[in-house]
């Protein structure tokens, strides 16, 4: 049987005149992988503080096994500034007692991508007082993770790390055996790492067993049942729910809420986006032009970051951008960017990006926009615009846009100097879309955004009929809201992912295992001969063709999983249906494999 870690009996903690948790008792065993989640301000960070006795109640009882030990990780880290990584990481340790340990090896490598330390001035000895807050933390994290623990409290633990981190991090948890309670925003990370869930929401905590998509099921599925009147929230969540059982590659290994119950919830639900729809009314308002990227190249200061890419965002393209740290999404976007504005006469180090006439650029940068602390939430939105069109016949008021984005009535006549970061983040967001734009280019859009406001957002982007690319750390938000993954590797290329992350990590873990072969071998000897310009204009050529092909692909598969969920209940269907969705993917793995070999020539 297993022990009881924490118990938090009757606890109640109140800021001001609001009650953040109001006589919430719960319990923490061995072996728990609890993912805590919530809308900004419900009390998330406060109720984990309390379990961990960082913070007191104002009410009720939190006790601790005798001899627990226990790791927090908060969102200020408590370094000191004058020492240096090594210091604080391994502490006394000889460099061959540290090197020897095999978890302090598999930490080091996982969250700062090799035991030397790259990226950090002198290694294991760079002084941290000079360090961001992002490689703080970091820090922060490798030394509670070093630790051994009962239980892990853990604030936020994906913020900063980029995709491989947090799919190292997500395998690191499950291998553990210490407890864990987490707060987090990244559902892909919740799915993959906890078996409960606790959702806190107006003062009270609601638990769920199971993973995210299972939380998605069990809320959705207990909302019907109490006929609450939020019947927007409750749409919202079912057609998340709808998503997951249809349209996504298998969320769990073994998803653990029943089939058909999920079936009959979600059988009025219509897929997520009509995407032939999207396109066609994309290309009345883009026409065929929207960026073409010509023998193009990007530098920053005496850094190549992109080499000779030519490259086309089409109308109604939804793309994301996956890929290092410093290999230049964020570069590319901005080079994009400004051959917009400057109407093609700023253009990047080399090459030529051609911007179709009709383009309308929004773009949301990683640094939130100042606006006059003085405005209303609401009047920062009418100054752009009082209503607008986002599509398919929906069109909103700006005080209803606000109240999407989670701005109730009384919250938008807030100050905006009075809000937090991320609801300047969702405010930012708003603006944006309020001006109608064509193209979107989101760089880290979900920083600071709750899980409820992410699948709002979501939600709108679904019927917003544009081309996009997203540049996100959020597994989740990525495989969501776009239909085509490309990825910047860190040799000045962009190529094009036909199985989305997954390839990405994959092909990251093949690099790493080649870097650590040529540095361990003698130099290799040069390539014999580089392959003539012909031949390489004709293998991207049938690149395009098969990039074509594949998009037919999805489009049928989709269509096959909706036919799938409509006749759940007609068994001889759906194995008839579930034979050509087989041979389908036969057909994708061959014209994967074609293209990886073409991708190399090209």
């Amino acid at each position: 049987m297993a022990v009881n870690l924490v118990n938090v009996e009757n606890v109640s903690k109140v800021y001001g005149t609001r009650a953040l948790l109001d006589g919430v008792s719960l319990g923490v065993s061995e072996g728990d992988r609890i993912g805590v989640v919530g809308r900004n301000g419900d009390g998330k960070t406060t109720l984990i503080r309390m379990l961990a006795k960082v913070e007191e109640a104002d009410s009720g009882r939190v006790t601790h096994s005798g001899g627990l030990r226990i790791g927090v990780l908060t969102q200020h880290d408590s370094l000191d500034p004058e020492a240096t990584v090594r210091h604080e990481v391994i502490g006394d340790l000889a460099d061959h007692e540290w090197a020897g340990n095999a978890k302090v090896r598999d930490v080091l490598t996982g969250l700062f991508g090799g035991l030397d330390l790259p990226g950090f001035p002198k290694g294991l000895d760079t002084v941290i007082g000079p360090l961001s807050g992002g490689e703080r933390r970091r820090i922060a994290l490798a030394k509670l993770l070093i630790e051994e623990q009962d239980l892990l409290v853990l604030d936020e633990p994906t913020n900063h790390l980029d995709v491989e981190g947090i799919a190292w991090l997500a395998r690191h948890l499950r291998e553990r055996r210490s407890a864990l309670v987490c707060v987090t925003h990244d559902r892909w990370f919740l799915d993959q790492v906890c078996t409960r869930m606790w959702d806190v929401q107006r003062g009270t905590v609601y638990e769920y067993e199971g993973g995210y998509s299972d939380y998605v099921f069990a809320r959705a599925e207990r909302e019907r049942i109490a006929a609450t009147e939020e019947t927007k929230r409750q749409n919202l969540v079912r057609k998340e729910l709808a998503w997951l059982r249809r349209g996504a590659p298998a969320r769990t290994s073994k998803p653990r809420f029943r089939v058909e119950a999920a079936n009959e919830l979600i059988k009025d639900v219509p897929p997520p986006r009509d995407s032939s729809e999207l396109m066609k009314f994309a290309s009345s308002r883009l026409g065929k032009t929207v960026f073409d990227l010509e023998d193009v190249s990007v530098t920053a200061g005496p850094k190549e970051l992109l080499k000779h890419v030519t490259w086309q965002l089409g109308p109604g393209d939804r793309i994301g951008l996956v890929g290092v740290n410093g290999a230049g999404k964020t570069s590319l976007l901005r080079a994009m960017a400004e051959a917009a504005r400057s109407g093609g006469e700023e253009q990047p180090a080399g090459g030529k990006v051609n911007v179709g006439r009709t383009v309308k650029l929004a773009y949301l940068s990683q640094e939130v926009a100042e606006l006059d602390p003085n405005w209303r939430v609401l009047e920062a939105v009418q100054r752009v615009r009082e209503r607008v069109d986002l599509g398919k016949g929906r069109e909103m008021t700006a005080g209803q846009l606000c109240e999407t984005f989670g701005f109730t009535k009384e919250k938008q006549w807030t100050p905006v100097g009075d809000l937090s970061g991320g609801e300047r983040r969702r405010l930012q967001l708003l603006r944006l879309l309020m001006d109608e734009p064509n193209v979107l280019f989101l760089d880290e859009p979900t920083n600071d955004l709750d899980i409820e406001t992410l699948t709002q957002l979501e939600d709108v982007l679904d019927g917003w009929p544009g081309s996009m690319v997203v540049i996100s750390h959020d597994r989740f938000f990525v495989e969501r809201t776009t239909d085509k993954v490309y990825a910047l590797l860190g040799d000045g290329a962009l190529r094009m992912l036909p199985r989305g992350i997954d390839e990405y990590l994959e092909r990251r873990l093949r690099m790493e295992e080649a870097v650590a072969q040529r540095s361990a071998a003698a130099a290799p000897a040069p390539a014999a001969t580089e392959r003539s310009a012909a031949d390489q204009r004709a293998a991207k050529k049938e690149l395009q063709k098969i990039e074509r092909q594949l998009d037919k692909i999805s489009d049928k598969e989709s269509k096959l999983h909706t036919r799938i969920a409509d006749n759940a209940t007609d068994f001889a269907k759906v194995a008839e249906l579930d034979a050509e969705l087989r041979e389908l993917a036969g057909e994708r793995e061959e014209l994967e494999l074609r293209w990886l070999e073409l991708a190399e020539d090209a």
